[in-house]
């Protein structure tokens, strides 16, 4: 597992963009990119009703990690999809790559073929803003006298 990378803000907007291509094309509600760690990356769409989403993430990671864990004990070295279907609700979660799943939230005004054919372009879209994300360089924060003055002021020694 790769550390998440920093999320710039030119990549915040690339995932927008693909999120909210994707969330036209399939007609779904709701989409969130996260990290297996359950740390959202980006969101688009209507939030479902009474969900938090910090809590809606760190449970996607979770299932997608027992999930995989299932696989390999099947002798598959992972699951690429996890469909769970509800009344009114399903939930479709997707690899992006080793380290950051996208899942997603549709109703009954559209189906799982069509999110899933989406969501594998999207998906793809997506693990080539992460793989560009991890080439970067990442470079030290700089602090200058006055930043470690101004922190001596508000911390003490």
């Amino acid at each position: 597992m790769q550390a998440t990378p920093i999320v710039t803000i030119q990549a915040a907007e690339e995932l927008l963009t693909q999120l909210e291509e994707f969330l036209d094309k399939s007609e779904a509600s709701f989409s969130i990119v996260i990290d297996r760690g359950g740390n959202v990356l980006g969101q688009h769409g209507r939030v479902p009703e009474g969900a938090n989403i910090d809590i809606l993430a760190a449970l996607a990671a979770g299932s997608f990690a027992a999930t995989r864990e299932l696989a390999v004990r099947i002798g598959e070295e992972e699951f690429t999809a996890l469909y769970q279907q509800g009344k009114h609700s399903h939930i479709l979660m997707s690899a992006v790559d080793d380290d950051v799943v996208m899942a997603t939230v549709f109703g009954s005004k559209t189906t799982v073929g069509l999110v899933r054919f989406y969501a594998d372009r999207t998906v793809k879209q997506i693990a080539a803003v992460m793989k560009e994300l991890r080439s970067t360089p990442h470079f030290e924060p700089v602090f200058t006298e006055h930043d470690l003055k101004t922190a001596t002021q508000l911390f003490g020694r």
